[in-house]
């Protein structure tokens, strides 16, 4: 069963929240503060966590950092009732893999859990992918760089698995949007150039070339092959 840890300080909206899932199939726990959310996160290594930013005793942005150094395989949906860009992009800088802006409905949120797990799941058969230096084991979620393992966020891997599978090709900003966001994705597309440039970070320190993954302006990225 999939756990998911609801990180809500509104008791409401939380309980509501985390019986909603419940009803779905869900193993849920639910936490109201960000230490509290931090001790269930150890003891329940969730699959899934659903943050609120505005958190009483700790910034949101901060907690998410912290979350996902203890758990970086984890799914990070930030549940936010701002809408400034730039604190999204932030929030989603700090570990996040997606947001939804409140209110939202319940059948979109349950939308976009079912996408990622969906991308989480890899048949035994198609275990690996490798492009140049790197190497994925796909049912694993692991990376690799010239056999050292990168750490990355669950959307960087999926990022990286899109670009390595197309390797040599252009593929646009629209369809990596809509292969690792989600064809149903609606926030700003900036999110996509902040983990393409925490990617290449990533995959830079671990010794691969930074031109390995090109820039197209106005069209979207390519996996260069030959270097």
């Amino acid at each position: 069963m999939t756990n998911v840890l609801v990180v809500e300080d509104d008791p409401a909206i939380g309980s509501e929240l985390a019986d909603a899932l419940a009803d779905h199939g869900y193993e849920t726990a639910l936490a109201a503060t960000g230490e509290t959310a931090l001790d269930l996160a150890l003891r329940v290594t969730p699959d899934l966590v659903l943050l609120d930013l505005g958190l009483p005793d700790v910034d949101g942005v901060s907690l998410c950092q912290r979350l996902r150094s203890a758990m970086p395989y984890a799914v990070i949906v930030v549940l936010t009732a701002r809408t400034q860009e730039f604190e999204v992009v932030v929030a989603l800088d700090a570990g996040a893999d997606d947001y939804l802006t409140k209110p939202f409905r319940l059948t979109e949120l349950l939308a976009r859990l079912r996408a990622h797990l969906r991308r989480q799941a890899v048949p035994a058969d198609q275990r690996n992918m490798s492009a140049g230096r790197v190497r994925l084991d796909l049912a694993a979620r692991r990376a690799y760089v010239a056999g050292t393992e990168v750490m990355l966020r669950p959307k960087e891997f999926d990022l990286l698995t899109v670009l390595v599978r197309r390797a040599g090709e252009v593929v646009t900003r629209e369809q990596l949007m809509e292969e690792v966001w989600d064809a149903n994705w609606f926030g700003p597309t900036k999110t996509l150039d902040v983990h393409v440039f925490a990617l290449r970070r990533k995959l830079t320190e671990e010794g691969e070339d930074p031109r390995r993954i090109t820039t197209l302006r106005g069209l979207g990225y390519r996996y260069e092959t030959d270097l």
